[in-house]
């Protein structure tokens, strides 16, 4: 029998701590044209590859920054390293082949113990690249694929090439093309038809050093009558310094077949979290997004379900923690197109120390989506009286048969409340933590134990100090 995995022993230090960046002087801060080609040529990347990153660098040129949403203007492109590489080895199919102070650092982070207890396979990217990737032999046996996106290109360039951009195109916004040009590392996972993987897939994303960029993409292809859960994690320390992460994820969930998309992000304050995420599903198929956004001073994330097919169904839920300086603007976004579609989105906000948290959401319904069903649910909790919530719901209906609703609610936790624990011989500071965890129930137990545990785990460090 596997033992747990104890990510309740994870304190701030393994997050912040930072390995040596020596090796990050060999890379140069800047988006050139000369970058963009070298990073291809080192990939040994096919030519429609480099086309790609080229029409993209241009559409990002092109592009003007958002003028909506949280305050970008101290992102300075010119000080960002879009590529560096921590190791000359990478992709290795055992720990034992890590770089040992790389190792370490997952290590801390419970990447492979989590491995060994619960999970069919693992990837790990530290900085541009992956540094470990392996799936167990009984998935590779049913025909899964699980990979480095950089290994996918060269090893499945064909079946890469008819979903790549497919989801997401490089002009959807300024950051799509960002990540397009510099795109490096991610996953690639093929669930074909009618395999079942019962344990999760996960992905753990390391940013090391200072003023760094990463921009991986994952690939989710999950055929026919297939199902897969996939699980990605995030971190990197804090330097005062801006990093940037501009990812981008791609899933397409054929008919009757079943998606699920977790993600527990733990950026660093400084940290730009400008992520993108969408999903393309058939009929009688269901997406499910499950995420947690914290630490990042600024996030501006929406994953995004497009109901094509008849019957199809997407289930949103997330929660966002804004701390003190932070701006989590999260939300989600779903495109409803075709007949008897089911949605349901569930957001869950916590702000404290003057953090600002805000839903923005996107439900669109098109005149083809007869008889659909939206339900809305955003409920915040301020933990003080200077912290702000806002709730920002764009809802369009072009068919009169369909039904949507949407709940918003935003208050803190009462007096009344924590006295009453207090008389029941429970502090303050306990008794908030029992009420946060209630609060954020529907949306954690959704997730693997082992994952619930590491998600309250986080919120715990963002809670502490914060009585008295």
């Amino acid at each position: 029998m596997c033992s747990q995995v104890d990510f309740q022993t994870i304190s701030r230090q393994d997050l912040d701590t930072a390995n040596s960046q020596d090796y990050a002087r060999k890379f140069p801060k800047g988006l050139t044209e000369d970058l963009v080609r070298k990073i291809s040529t080192d990939k040994n990347e096919p030519s429609w590859v480099l086309d790609i990153r080229l029409r993209a660098l241009e559409i990002f040129y092109a592009k003007p920054m958002p003028s909506w949403g949280p305050d970008l203007s101290k992102l300075d492109f010119n000080e960002i390293r879009y590529f560096s590489r921590a190791s000359d080895s990478s992709n290795a199919k055992t720990w034992d082949e890590v770089d040992p102070e790389i190792k370490r650092t997952f290590e801390r982070l419970k990447i492979p113990e989590a491995e060994r207890a619960m999970l069919a396979g693992v990837g790990t990217q530290y900085e541009s690249e992956n540094v470990y990737h392996r799936l167990k032999e009984q998935w590779e046996e049913k025909g899964v694929i699980f990979e480095d996106f950089d290994v996918a290109i060269r090893e499945h360039p064909e079946l890469v090439k008819q979903y790549f951009s497919k989801c997401v195109p490089l002009t959807d916004h300024k950051f799509a093309a960002l990540h397009y040009a510099v795109f490096s590392g991610g996953t690639f996972l093929y669930i074909p038809e009618g395999v079942e993987v019962t344990q999760p897939l996960q992905a753990y994303f390391r940013m090391n050093s200072m003023n760094q960029g990463q921009f991986e993409h994952t690939l989710i292809i999950v055929e026919k009558d297939a199902k897969a859960h996939y699980i990605e994690g995030c971190s990197a320390p804090k330097y005062g310094s801006n990093s940037l992460h501009a990812g981008c994820v791609e899933v397409f969930v054929a008919e009757n077949a079943h998606a699920r998309y977790s993600s527990v992000e733990n950026w660093s304050a400084d940290t730009y979290n400008l992520n993108t995420k969408r999903a393309l599903v058939q009929g009688n198929a269901r997406m499910e997004w499950i995420g947690g956004n914290l630490g990042s001073g600024t996030t501006m994330l929406y994953p995004c379900s497009v109901l094509v097919g008849d019957n199809s169904r997407a289930d949103h839920l997330g929660v966002a923690f804004a701390n003190t300086g932070q701006r989590q603007d999260t939300g989600a976004k779903v495109i409803v197109v075709g007949k008897n579609c089911r949605t349901s989105v569930v957001s869950k906000s916590l702000s404290k120390g003057g953090g600002n948290s805000t839903y923005r959401g996107l439900i669109d319904v098109k005149a083809s989506a007869k008889n659909a069903v939206v339900n809305v649910e955003c409920d915040a909790l301020m933990l003080d009286g200077e912290s702000i919530s806002d709730t920002i719901p764009h809802i369009t209906c072009e068919n009169d048969s369909a039904s949507i609703t949407h709940e918003a609610s935003a208050g803190k936790i009462s007096e009344e409340v924590l006295l009453y624990f207090q008389s029941r011989g429970i502090d303050e500071e306990t008794a908030k933590g029992m009420i946060i965890n209630g609060f954020l129930d529907e949306v954690v137990k959704t997730l693997p134990l082992e994952y619930a545990v590491e998600l309250n785990r986080l919120i715990e460090l963002e809670m502490e100090g914060s009585i008295g």
